[in-house]
């Protein structure tokens, strides 16, 4: 072997421009995934080259089998491995297979969050406030709080357990290196299309056969539309043209009844219906009624200031207190 003493020699300087190009080419740096190609395997070990290294990096076949990837490697394959040391004190070149699964799947994590994109993930195990999940492509563990498992509370979740499902990463804290999934979000996300492309069916006009009362409340009664298809409200005000105080008065649960489509809100995901508008206006007829003629009404209705009275069905009148008898005592007859 030749030693150049004179490092001023074009020797020297074509053998210093070789090396520097060789690993400018290389951009080996400590902390960063880096590919190898497999030259060697052994009973224990896995034997890597990586252009720009002064010696070969060594795999435990045991991390191998542990990520379930040893039956394909074979020779000339290549992996990606993270670089921790370029050297240690033994002169040895340190990589790790499975630092490099775990970070490829931290980078996977944060495009997803970055990109607002679901990741599938299974539940492995429950833990305080929640379960935990585990990343299906890098095997990296997220948590997911109880409250965002489902969209209604669940008693048993082990129909859940190891099942691949979609999760929506609801939180990523980089420096720590923690990452909290949701489920609910996707089940929500996923009930918010289906019901928007129900909505898209139903047109301001049409009549719904058959809608069975589900409840009601103050202002209004909600029907069961299609078998669970669809819940709409009918107003209070759009119930009856008499008097309504509360929906209870004319309905019971389960029964069926149709009803009006008179709204359809796309952005809210409402359909608004009536039952009253089935029926012609009473106050159509109101010209059959004249002043100063006497009718004979039913009293649907006594309160403290008068009564309601019902000329035809859906045409009430009010008859004042003060109208009822030339004495205060009519009321308490």
């Amino acid at each position: 072997m030749e030693i150049y003493k004179d490092l001023t020699s074009p020797g020297v300087k074509e053998f210093e421009a070789l090396l520097d190009s060789q690993l400018s080419k290389a951009k080996i740096e400590e902390g960063k995934l880096i590919k190898g190609t497999v030259t060697k395997i052994t009973e224990k070990f896995i034997f890597l080259f990586i252009e720009g290294l002064k010696s070969e990096p060594i795999l435990d076949i045991n991390e191998v089998k542990n990520l379930k990837l040893l039956d394909s490697v074979k020779l000339g394959s290549k992996l990606e491995v993270l670089l921790e040391k370029i050297e240690d004190k033994d002169g040895a070149v340190v990589v790790s297979l499975a630092k490099a699964q775990k970070l490829k799947g931290w980078y996977q994590l944060e495009e997803a969050f970055e990109t607002n994109k679901p990741i599938m993930g299974k539940i492995t195990s429950k833990c305080k406030g929640g379960v935990i999940v585990e990343h299906i492509d890098s095997g990296s563990l997220m948590f997911c709080p109880g409250s965002q498992i489902s969209d209604k509370p669940l008693k048993d979740i082990s129909h859940l357990m190891n099942e691949p499902q979609k999760f929506s990463l609801i939180k990523l804290d980089k420096v720590r290196g923690n990452a909290c999934v949701s489920r609910r979000q996707i089940i929500s996300t996923n009930k918010k299309v289906d019901k928007a492309k129900i909505i898209e069916k139903y047109k301001v006009g049409d009549i719904i056969k058959n809608a069975i009362v589900k409840g009601y409340s103050s202002f209004g009664c909600f029907f069961d539309v299609n078998n669970g298809e669809l819940d709409v409200l009918v107003h209070l005000q759009e119930i009856s043209y008499s008097r309504v105080s509360h929906p209870d008065e004319i309905f019971n649960i389960g029964e069926k009844h149709d009803i009006l489509v008179i709204s359809v809100d796309k952005d809210k995901l409402q359909v608004g219906c009536s039952i009253k508008q089935l029926s012609p206006d009473p106050f159509n007829h109101i010209d059959n009624y004249e002043l100063n003629k006497i009718y004979k009404a039913k009293v649907v209705k006594i309160t403290d200031y008068g009564c309601f009275c019902e000329l035809e069905p859906g045409l009430t009148s009010l008859l004042h207190s003060s109208e009822l008898s030339w004495t205060k005592q009519a009321l308490n007859n």
